[in-house]
């Protein structure tokens, strides 16, 4: 069975910094990318960044320059680390995977990704 157990999450002021993780368990997803998503309240789930099987990142443009994805060697953990955060990062923050590498055209969407977290709170104080 196939677990992501999020973590890392917390309050945080302003300009402040955390760093969040991934355990990721059941299967290897060496060969896939994993990804970062965040829900605000009342709004849609928004990706945030990804962790290509080549070890390169993307970002959204919000976070491009602030956040960093990394992954262990063994590649059974996803980290993202949280830099110059702002109030509008507030979310819940959740780890996807999938059993491939999505494509370039759906990478960035939640209906790409079959297996997710629980989700980790992050709530930036102004």
């Amino acid at each position: 069975q196939v677990q992501l157990v999020e973590s890392g999450g917390g309050l945080v002021q302003a300009g402040g910094s955390l760093r969040l993780s991934c355990a990721a368990s059941g299967r290897t997803f060496s060969n896939a990318a994993m990804a970062w998503f965040r829900q605000a309240p009342g709004k849609e789930r928004d990706f945030v960044g990804i962790s290509w099987s080549s070890g390169t990142s993307s970002y959204a443009d919000s976070v491009q320059g602030r956040f960093s994805i990394s992954r262990d060697s063994a590649k059974t953990t996803l980290y993202l680390q949280l830099n110059s955060l702002k109030s509008e990062d507030t979310a819940v923050y959740y780890c996807a995977a999938d059993r491939s590498q999505p494509g370039w055209r759906t990478y960035s969407l939640p209906r790409a990704y079959e297996f997710w977290g629980q989700g980790t709170e992050v709530t930036v104080s102004s």
